[in-house]
């Protein structure tokens, strides 16, 4: 998308700045003649190091003091002069964000665009509901029932018909679920990062944007979830092979420990690695890249960015819930006893027309969660990089440019 926002390698931090040391405060700088800043670099320009400002010229200098005293010989609190309000081209303000703003702002990305954003976000959802409907009424349909784990010893073939059966349909639905999540995440990002700026986006320009970009999405989002279960995995490790060797209780109590311990530390990498998504699509990072990008910005944030994504799953639960608790109902109506069964684990078989409503539900949800959920990651990007890299100030730039 040749007039987008800038998807580039990222500005050096505030350390790879050149040293201003050897000049003084006040001493004048003679500065190029102004440029007009090169289209598609906003992401990616130098941001100005700790303490200091980008001047419309493109100098670097210290920011202008703030007022010391009333003006004019007034009395205090007489002629205080107020900051003036940032500037606001799209569905944030350019400026540090609160809670509030970065929620509402993924609420309005979807009211301003929401042509774009509920078309991107219902399709996927059409999709990939479809997907798991169809796989779940051809292979998954009938259960099994879970009687072998409720029996006191059950055997270790029992045991694993019993998982296998359980994550059959669960593995299919996570599974295409998260290859709509990472469709999803790449459009909306893209939509997301036009509507800070105040532009319209088509679902054709958001599609141009993120398509190069697609795979190595689809591999961040793997390995996420891979490292997580791999972090599970050598924690519970110890207590698995004390239990392979005959030492039972003690081997179930330690695997239990390093589960616990392994699901702390997978959610401590979680939370350092949410802002890999958007760092790789719009700055075209690569996945090692986007990793470390996203440990850079959220260094020092962790639990204000734990806070906030943290919040963000609760709304998208309790939407999915208004939504999929009155069709499950109406599923269950045209279901009868064997849908209650059926959810509740019994060896039972149910129709279609459970199926599709349960689905039609899926659509639903999905279609309103998506955009929350995409749209507060990349706002809580554009946010760390504004803390930490003045971002705003190139924003505005560039929504004042046109470019």
């Amino acid at each position: 998308m040749n007039n987008s926002p800038g998807w580039a390698p990222p500005g050096s931090s505030p350390s790879d700045e050149p040293d201003h040391g050897s000049q003084q405060p006040n001493e004048p700088v003679d500065h190029p003649a102004p440029e007009r800043p090169a289209r598609g670099a906003t992401w990616a320009k130098q941001q100005p190091p700790a303490g200091h400002w980008t001047a419309p010229h493109g100098g670097v200098t210290t920011p202008p003091p703030h007022p010391a005293g009333p003006a004019n010989g007034g009395g205090w609190g007489a002629g205080w002069r107020q900051p003036p309000p940032a500037p606001r081209p799209g569905v944030i303000p350019l400026r540090p964000l609160a809670v509030s703003e970065i929620l509402d702002g993924a609420v309005a990305t979807m009211r301003a665009h929401w042509r774009t954003v509920l078309g991107i976000s219902l399709a996927v959802s059409v999709v990939t509901q479809g997907l798991i409907t169809v796989v779940t009424g051809l292979w998954f349909r009938t259960t099994s029932g879970t009687g072998a784990v409720d029996k006191p010893d059950p055997t270790l073939a029992e045991a694993l018909e019993a998982v296998r059966n359980a994550l059959g349909s669960s593995s299919v639905t996570m599974l295409v679920g998260v290859l709509g999540t990472i469709v999803t995440t790449a459009l909306l990002t893209m939509v997301t990062a036009r509507a800070v700026l105040g532009r319209p986006v088509s679902t054709g320009e958001a599609w141009d944007g993120a398509r190069p970009r697609l795979l190595q999405l689809c591999g961040l989002l793997l390995l996420i979830p891979t490292i997580a279960a791999a972090v599970i995995g050598l924690g519970m490790a110890p207590g698995m092979l004390l239990a392979a060797v005959g030492v039972g209780s003690e081997g179930a109590a330690l695997a239990s420990l390093g589960a616990l311990a392994g699901t702390g530390v997978a959610i401590w990498l979680w939370v350092r690695f949410s802002l890999a998504a958007p760092a790789l699509m719009l700055e075209k990072q690569g996945i090692i890249s986007a990793l470390r990008r996203s440990a850079k910005l959220v260094r020092g944030a962790w639990w204000r960015v734990f806070g906030i994504q943290l919040l963000s799953i609760v709304l998208v639960f309790l939407v999915a819930a208004i939504v999929e608790v009155p069709t499950s109902a109406v599923a269950m109506a045209f279901g009868g006893d064997s849908a209650i069964d059926y959810l509740s684990g019994e060896s039972v078989s149910v129709g279609w027309a459970f199926l599709i409503v349960v689905g039609i539900g899926g659509v639903i949800s999905s279609a309103i969660t998506f955009p929350i959920s995409a749209g507060v990651t990349a706002l809580l990007y554009m946010d760390q990089r504004i803390r930490r890299e003045a971002l705003d100030l190139e924003l505005a730039r560039a929504a004042a440019s046109g470019n």
